[in-house]
């Protein structure tokens, strides 16, 4: 059993990667995972110029006239 564990440089249990198999795979996921990060990140700048999350001082009664109007624009367009 021991010279079969010798021979067989898997890494870790329940795991099929070699050491170098397991640092390329690690490497993988981290640039996938800061790429995805920084989309979101854009993502999340854009939404906040073009629409921000927080109330302001009218509280959300402009959502209130946006969608009045929207409905005013789509009014138009069926009729």
């Amino acid at each position: 059993m021991s010279d079969l564990r010798e021979k067989d440089d898997r890494f870790g249990p329940g795991t099929y990667l070699t050491p170098e198999e397991a640092k390329e795979f690690h490497k993988l996921f981290l640039t996938s995972f800061v790429i995805f990060t920084l989309v979101a990140i854009v993502a999340h700048f854009l939404v906040w110029n073009w629409r921000s999350w927080l109330p302001g001082p009218n509280g959300y009664a402009m959502i209130a006239d946006h969608a009045r109007y929207a409905s005013a624009v789509v009014g138009q367009m069926f009729t």
